[in-house]
């Protein structure tokens, strides 16, 4: 297929996969909110949370909000429940996402030769029953807001991945997204469905190309471009869409300024043929990853090519520029004196969006806080890992965070024979020190700091001048 072909193949999915999601089913977040996200890997090691968080940064640059990842690696919801207390109770969150069922799908028992009988039920049994007491202790919390999150699919039609197929696990999964969507509207509690949205993009792209998939590595975790999938599902579903970065339109021989939504337009000045004025935006637009990234469970990829699969431009990402009564010609856009792009002037009257040109100035500031934020990611990363030795190996033990020898003669042990726990023993080794710990955090706090400082839209001067 040629690449006009599959732009236009993804534009069409995009909007009919756009247009399924509810306009709004969860509330969006408010200035103050603390957001802690609880799931299993797809959120340890995962950024749709990131990526929600940065939109806030950039959209919303006068509403500070905080996120917290609050993940961890195979857990299943009795293990989420079993580190509540410890791990959600001390953030103090006004709101909590969960998501699960992954794990409580099971992978390997559905080659046992009683699978399709027994394993099958108890499976989704066993795992509706772990819920419930955790569904005990939520209802007891009425200080925070829950939102479900029915959680990304695993693809059981994929041929990228031959090696991970578990008959039954997708059955089973679809079982327990069912029963979370029904505890939620039995809760009146609000959820954001990942999982039919995703399978719909991955049955649709397929019948094109078999090896395609929002999880193509292992079936079971998104790659980056899925991952801004999801944050694009729940930003949608929060009711967020159609508000723009700016929009905005000057009549260049009139000099009047007959639209300024989520902006300002000043000082207007010039001619048909060369115009110029001032420009300060509400908001920042939203600035993508392009480098090729390799996550912790093995995704890798790009971000930005998850614009294929779902109209996040459309929906989140405009900032429209609309020009009318130039000359007729072409001419050349710059901004803050940096040349930005030449535009026909029916193109400028048909309106430009200024989001897709990745050096205006104040896409450049947005890419500074995308930085930011990601760097901020690989911080709290280290303190996940962190939580996944604690209570994937030391609770077990009894030694949840006693940080003293007989946990570190522990980690030692079982980082012999157990990759997970060797992959993060050096990472324990200096996180079981508070002090580390506390500097871990403070470097994030910093962060976080810095891009509510400058993540503030500044007033830029924009001219149009004619190209001879």
């Amino acid at each position: 297929m040629n690449k006009v072909k599959k732009l236009l193949l993804g534009l069409t999915i995009a909007c009919g996969i756009g247009s399924t999601v509810k306009a709004q089913s969860i509330p969006p977040f408010h200035a103050g909110d603390r957001v802690a996200f609880v799931g299993n890997s797809i959120t340890d090691g995962g950024h749709y949370h990131a990526y929600i968080w940065l939109y806030y940064m950039t959209h919303f640059p006068n509403m500070r909000i905080t996120c917290y990842n609050v993940g961890i690696g195979g857990d299943n919801v009795k293990q989420m429940s079993d580190r509540f207390e410890a791990e959600v109770l001390p953030i103090k969150p006004t709101v909590m996402t969960l998501t699960w069922g992954m794990n409580d799908s099971g992978y390997f028992e559905w080659f046992k030769a009683d699978a399709k009988t027994n394993y099958a039920k108890w499976s989704v049994d066993s795992a509706e029953a772990r819920y419930n007491v955790f569904d005990a202790k939520l209802k007891q919390h009425s200080e925070f807001k829950k939102i479900f999150i029915l959680g990304s699919p695993y693809d059981s039609t994929t041929t990228s991945n031959k090696n991970r197929f578990y008959p039954g696990k997708y059955a089973a999964f679809a079982r327990l997204i069912d029963f979370q969507q029904a505890t939620a509207k039995t809760n009146s509690w609000p959820y954001v469905d990942f999982n039919h949205p995703m399978t719909a993009i991955n049955r649709e792209w397929q019948k094109t190309d078999t090896n395609f998939s929002l999880t193509p590595y292992d079936r079971i975790h998104p790659d980056y471009a899925g991952h801004l999938v999801m944050a694009y599902l729940f930003l949608k579903a929060q009711g967020l869409a159609g508000k723009p970065v700016a929009d905005f339109a000057v009549n260049a021989k009139t000099k009047a300024v007959s639209k300024s939504v989520n902006c300002t337009i000043s000082n207007v000045s010039g001619s048909e043929g060369n115009i110029s004025f001032d420009y300060l935006a509400n908001s920042l637009p939203y600035a993508f990853d392009t480098v090729e990234f390799k996550g912790p469970w093995g995704q890798h990829g790009k971000q930005i090519e998850g614009i294929k699969y779902v109209p996040f431009m459309q929906d989140f990402d405009k900032e429209m520029l609309t020009v009318k009564g130039l000359k007729s010609g072409d001419y050349k856009l710059s901004m803050d004196g940096q040349e930005i792009g030449e535009w026909s002037s029916k193109d400028l009257e048909a309106g430009i969006n200024l989001a897709e040109q990745t050096y205006t100035p104040e896409y450049q500031q947005a890419l500074a806080i995308m930085q930011m934020n990601e760097e901020r990611f690989e911080i709290e990363r280290r303190l996940r890992n962190y939580a996944y030795v604690e209570f994937d190996l030391l609770k077990q033990k009894n030694l949840l965070y006693a940080d003293n020898k007989a946990a570190m003669d522990s980690v030692n042990k079982e980082s012999k024979k157990n990759p997970f726990i060797g992959g993060n023993r050096d990472n324990y080794i200096k996180a079981q020190y508070k002090a580390v710990r506390d500097g871990w955090q403070k470097e994030q706090d910093a962060l976080v700091d810095e891009i509510y400082t400058v993540n503030k839209p500044v007033k830029h001067k924009v001219t149009l001048q004619l190209v001879d």
